[in-house]
């Protein structure tokens, strides 16, 4: 039986860039069919409420935005030990509050192995439903980064239909 596998996208789209994950997962979910085993889920700001959701998964590949002290638009992937220290960096609540419930899945014993990959943001602070340009440009190249990873997990990308 093929592994659970989520693509979890996380953010606030009210505040510019910091939407970039729920961005990426929109895109996947409009433009691409999936295996019954691989679930999008736009996770917004619920964090720790999405303990139960993410405690099902056996693989979960987040997307968000990752202050890395990167130059606006950077790529970064993130894995094991330097989930933690990153994500505390970040300053932002959902990104604690993701800490947070997978820290308690452990305590279930439900613990995903976790990737997450994201855009050095230009902005998270700015009222604004859109994002800058050098992070919506970077919306296309995040969708392929997710589907190499589900590559990597064994989904075969290449018979995941897109729609027209």
């Amino acid at each position: 039986m093929a592994e659970k596998i989520m693509v979890l996208g996380v953010g606030n789209i009210l505040y510019s860039d910091d939407g970039f994950g729920i961005k990426v997962v929109e895109q996947l979910e409009s433009d691409y069919s999936f295996p019954d085993h691989v679930t999008i889920v736009d996770g917004g700001v619920l964090g720790v409420n999405l303990l139960g959701v993410i405690s099902n998964a056996e693989r979960l590949i987040v997307v968000d935005t990752i202050l890395n002290r990167g130059k606006p638009g950077d790529i970064h992937r993130l894995e094991g030990d330097a989930i933690p220290k990153r994500i505390l960096g970040k300053n932002s609540m959902h990104q604690v509050d993701l800490l947070e419930a997978l820290s308690l899945c452990s305590l279930i014993g439900e613990v995903p192995q976790t990737v997450i990959i994201g855009v050095e943001p230009y902005d998270i602070t700015t009222l604004n439903p859109e994002l800058t340009p050098v992070t919506a440009q970077k919306v296309d190249h995040m969708v392929d980064l997710v589907l190499e990873e589900l590559y990597k997990l064994g989904v075969d990308v290449n018979h995941s239909v897109k729609k027209q």
